[in-house]
């Protein structure tokens, strides 16, 4: 067969060359006979077609927002009241802030609490998803009716030297959320107690060790995340060693970067990473909530939560960090104290942070938006800043599917089941 193929391939050589002689001009300049040429055929390879672009969900919406609306997006309030309307309504359908925040002045009973997250995100209709966030540590800081058992705090978990009771701890409170509808809970506390004169911390820390407070809080954010809520660790960069609580003053600490990565920092460095842990691997955390402390050898001016050499340098830049940065709520006295609210507003855009907490009181709520709104007139916050804090709350409340879909009334009994499991050991 080989023989008969390379015969095939010499004649038609051969027939090729006597063609291209056989054409041209005949000797003496008399044109000669022209043969016909045999087409040699090509093979023709298909146009590979451009890929469709995906489109960017978060992009399309950033391109179709206003500066207020963009605004609005960095705002979670605080308001008065059990019920959806007043103050609240104002925030949402006025302001369109990007979340809420309730505390115990919001909620009477597991009913009414149902019926207000509902209301809220009736409220909000079709415009950007509602971030609705709460302080569920569980011990000293319990938002949850009174129908609902008394979760353990993280002291008293960590005392158990017991991991799974940690990840028993975050299914607990993380089926609190989602039962009541809230989105996003201000937990786990990374917080190393190593002061014995902390009142404002104590036993909100899982301990006096930072591995012990980084494997716990591994496990609690990792089951938070797990359900679907979204943890916001705290406080960075460490309110453990504080004397002060920052909602009455200032609290300072003068500590160098050096020692601060000795105690303070490792647990947000585990949890930022998504680095192993003493309980395991811990899933990168998506929030990190500033706290109201002045750094005095990282900036001897300006607290943490208001510092770029915090938020951009230490927590985005040595850290590397790109999740949605917020600040403890700026009506607390350490802020307050000191500076104007609305300066104190924009301050923290200027610093890296991307949603402000701003807890208590309608006139507070209205001097930070009017001051964002006058700094983002003026250039003072670029739009291109702007813009970069509003595309990683939209990613984030696309991310874990935020909506406002109401919840229905939810199964206490199955709830406290989950926290008397914990609370037996």
């Amino acid at each position: 067969m080989t023989k008969r193929i390379l015969s095939l391939f010499l004649l038609l050589c051969v027939f090729i060359s006597a063609a291209g002689c056989s054409s041209g001009t005949a000797p003496g300049g008399s044109p000669g006979a022209s043969a016909t040429a045999v087409p040699i055929p090509t093979a023709t390879v298909p146009a590979t077609p451009e890929p469709t672009p995906t489109p960017d969900p978060v992009q399309a919406r950033l391109d179709a927002m206003t500066t207020e609306e963009k605004v609005g997006q960095l705002l979670m309030a605080g308001f008065e009241g059990t019920e959806p309307g007043g103050d609240a309504a104002v925030f949402l359908q006025d302001y369109q802030v990007g979340g809420l925040i309730l505390f115990g002045r919001n909620i009477e009973s597991a009913e009414q609490l149902t019926a207000l997250t509902n209301g809220l995100k009736t409220l909000n209709g079709d415009q950007i998803p509602l971030l609705i966030g709460v302080d569920q540590e569980g011990g000293l800081v319990d938002r949850m009716p009174p129908e609902v058992h008394r979760t353990p705090g993280a002291y008293a978990v960590g005392s158990t030297s017991d991991w799974d009771q940690g990840r028993a701890l975050g299914a607990a409170l993380a089926a609190e959320c989602a039962a009541f509808g809230f989105h996003l809970d201000f937990a786990p506390v990374l917080d190393v107690w190593s002061n014995p004169d902390n009142t404002v911390i104590g036993k909100r820390a899982f301990g006096s060790d930072w591995e012990v407070v980084s494997g716990f809080g591994a496990a609690v954010s990792n089951a938070l995340q797990a359900a679907g809520v979204i943890p916001v660790v705290k406080h960075f960069p460490g309110h453990g060693d504080t004397a002060v609580d920052s909602h009455m003053g200032l609290p300072v600490v003068d500590k160098s970067l050096e020692n601060l990565s000795l105690q303070e920092l490792p647990p947000f460095r585990d949890l930022v990473s998504g680095g192993e842990t003493p309980s395991g691997r811990a899933e990168a955390v998506p929030a990190v909530m500033v706290a109201h402390i002045l750094m005095t050898q990282l900036d001897p001016d300006l607290p943490a939560s208001l510092s770029p050499a915090v938020v951009t340098d230490l927590l985005r830049g040595e850290l590397g960090f790109g999740g949605v940065v917020f600040t403890d709520d700026l009506t607390m006295g350490a802020i307050t104290q000191n500076y104007g609210l609305g300066e104190a507003a924009v301050l923290a855009v200027e610093a890296g942070c991307d949603m402000l907490l701003v807890c208590h009181g309608r006139d507070s709520v209205d001097a930070a938006r009017s001051a964002l709104l006058e700094a983002a007139a003026s250039g003072r916050i670029s739009q291109a800043r702007l813009d970069e804090s509003v595309r990683r709350i939209l990613s984030l409340k696309l991310e874990y599917g935020v909506s406002g879909e109401p919840v229905s009334a939810p199964d206490l009994n199955a709830l406290n089941a989950l926290v008397d499991a914990v609370a037996a050991q």
